[in-house]
């Protein structure tokens, strides 16, 4: 940033649904006190990789972040989300923030937390069929007549194991709270380099969830699919799935930039979307805690 010239910053909302929109008019004069507005788009579907500006603010909420992260491609800006959503955990500012945050974000005093980004490509046989850039997860989801599929799990060409389920999840550490969390997957740390690989609802209870390196590459096939087998990528369905189909998962030299808050830290954001709000105790212990009971005697 040359000088003393404020950023440039492009303005992102989903522009379907009304209260987006009167968001970003509400909150635009706040914003252009302290940034220069280089672009506001309100379509998901306009590709930004081109665009001069140098931060994004996304309004609303993950699902938000997660488009303007597809929509700025192999092009990745630093982004601040503003939480106009429910839980959050990647869009962790108030809208009432933004008048002490934007000051500090123009004068440089932010940090920028590179997060994993994934790349997966579906292969029929020797042909492409569908490649994406994603920031959450890959699903592979069993699909009509909803019974159990067995999925081949493929590490760097070897095959680990088969597994009998509803459906497999390839996550990054951002996806970690999402979809995998659900079905039981760990929580990875934001800014590790690593993929964790859940079964969801295996018949062999022996099966857990695997973390391994983001260096590796991971292969799924469905020996046996339904006719609704299918894959998805941040909850958007690529394909249908045949016998003979390899869906690859690769780590992307794209990375998704996220800009951390003074006191919204990793930790700190987990305990407070995640009600991580300490033991619960029941009322004689916390009162003989308070010295309302001597030890030994009470309730």
């Amino acid at each position: 940033m040359a000088g003393n010239r404020s950023p440039r910053v492009m303005i992102l909302a989903d522009g379907s649904r009304p209260e987006m929109r009167e968001a970003v008019d509400r909150l635009r004069p706040t914003i252009e006190r302290h940034l220069q507005v280089a672009l506001v788009s309100l379509d998901a579907s306009i590709v930004l990789d081109d665009c001069d500006a140098e931060l994004a603010i996304v309004l609303g909420g993950d699902g938000s972040i997660l488009r303007a992260a597809h929509q700025m491609g192999y092009q990745q800006r630093p982004v601040l989300g503003v939480n106009l959503g429910r839980l959050g955990f990647l869009a962790g500012l108030q809208p009432q923030q933004l008048d002490d945050v934007l000051p500090e974000i123009a004068a440089g005093r932010h940090r920028v937390v590179e997060h994993l980004m994934f790349e997966c490509t579906v292969w029929r046989g020797g042909d492409q069929l569908c490649h994406v850039l994603g920031l959450n997860e890959t699903a592979l989801l069993a699909g009509p007549p909803f019974s159990m599929v067995d999925v081949d799990l493929y590490v760097d060409g070897e095959l680990v194991s088969t597994y009998s389920c509803d459906g497999l999840i390839v996550s990054t550490p951002v996806g970690s709270t999402a979809h995998s969390l659900s079905a039981g997957g760990p929580i990875l740390r934001k800014d590790l380099q690593a993929f964790v690989i859940t079964p969801i609802c295996p018949h062999t209870l022996t099966h857990r969830p695997v973390v391994d390196s983001a260096s590796r590459t991971i292969e799924l096939a469905v020996p046996r699919p339904h006719r609704g087998t299918s894959v998805a990528a941040d909850g958007r369905v690529l394909c249908t799935l045949e016998a003979s189909d390899r869906v690859r998962i690769v780590r992307s030299r794209a990375q998704f930039q996220m800009i951390e808050v003074s006191g919204k830290g990793y930790y700190r954001t987990l305990h407070d979307k995640l009600g991580w709000g300490g033991q619960i105790r029941s009322k004689p212990q916390q009162e003989r805690r308070q010295g309302f009971f001597p030890p030994g005697n009470g309730p």
